[in-house]
């Protein structure tokens, strides 16, 4: 444990390097020393949560999200949506990505955790649609919420990772947006954390029993060896293009379910296309969600998410101000 705790410790350095020459955030509130001391308590001062808001029906689904903002409402906030892992088969926005929510919600963001539909019921890419949905429900309520709508974000993890980065690199893509086609679905920045980012197995990582127990009959509902196109499309690796938003990619070097190895070959080829900003963070002693509750570890991740944040914000809102 002495030791585990000694790895957590040194995950500040990672994100420091990872994030070498982007400012740290002025006047930015810290994890609370409380919240280490009860890991599982996410609510931070100042915010308010506001929980199940309907966003779509489809399918005899209702599909709902929780919303986290300051208490004291104002106008063109940033706004991050936060996607929870699962296998894309189980999971909810009530357990996943609170502390990162907290944490945003405490220094000036509005944050969305937002259920989609999941397998075997829904076969993919029907839950990258309802996330899409989820992203144009809430840009057209941005006046509601005192969020700018030219900054929105995309964090989650495992699944979610995946599902983030899908939404970063199919920005308006119609075949993921059947009936909003016009929507914009574009997000600023994206953050995938131990997410999966290779269905089709290049470097022979994925456990045998995944693909085939649970990825052809459960999530794609296709054969791997008779239909590799569509595993391919479903594939961040695969979808890397030029106009990327920025991307921090956050992995634990002990991942035993998302393996390590694809995490780093997905910045590679996302490093030798785009042409925004891609940092990494790999993080020693790090196994897959690792952030489910507060830690050292946990706290050193919020830090330089919220950094990265901050600095992306920044670079758009310099943009903008250009143009205009």
């Amino acid at each position: 444990l002495l030791v585990l705790f000694h790895h957590g410790q040194k995950a500040r350095v990672a994100f420091s390097e990872a994030l070498d020459g982007l400012d740290e955030p002025n006047g930015a509130k810290q994890l609370p020393l409380s919240q280490l001391v009860l890991p599982f308590r996410f609510r931070r001062k100042g915010v308010k949560v506001t929980r199940d808001v309907l966003y779509r029906e489809i399918a005899g689904r209702r599909l709902r999200m929780d919303i986290a903002m300051p208490k004291e409402l104002g106008k063109g906030r940033p706004a991050i949506m936060q996607i929870h892992g699962g296998a894309w088969i189980i999971g909810d926005k009530r357990e996943q990505g609170w502390p990162l929510i907290g944490h945003l919600s405490a220094n000036g963001w509005v944050c969305f955790n937002v259920n989609y539909r999941l397998s075997p019921g829904a076969t993919w890419p029907e839950h990258l649609i309802d996330l899409k949905y989820a992203l144009k429900w809430i840009r057209e309520r941005a006046d509601d919420f005192g969020i700018d709508p030219n900054f929105i974000a995309v964090t989650g993890g495992s699944a979610g990772g995946h599902l983030a980065s899908m939404m970063a690199l199919t920005a308006n893509d119609p075949e993921y947006q059947p009936g909003f086609e016009d929507a914009d679905t574009s997000v600023q920045a994206a953050v995938p954390v131990y997410g999966v980012y290779d269905f089709t197995n290049r470097l022979e990582t994925m456990q045998r029993t995944f693909l085939k127990q649970m990825l052809e009959p459960l999530i794609m509902k296709a054969f791997f060896d008779k239909e590799p196109e569509k595993f391919r499309r479903a594939s961040p690796m695969n979808r890397v293009h030029q106009h990327a938003p920025p991307f921090l990619v956050v992995h634990g070097d002990r991942d035993t379910l998302a393996p390590v190895e694809d995490a780093r070959l997905f910045v590679e080829m996302l490093r030798d296309v785009s042409n925004a900003p891609v940092f990494y963070a790999e993080l020693l002693g790090a196994q897959h969600a690792f952030d489910l509750f507060a830690s050292p570890r946990t706290a050193a991740m919020l830090s330089g998410t919220l950094r990265f944040l901050t600095a992306m914000r920044g670079q758009v809102e310099a943009t903008v101000e250009v143009q205009s």
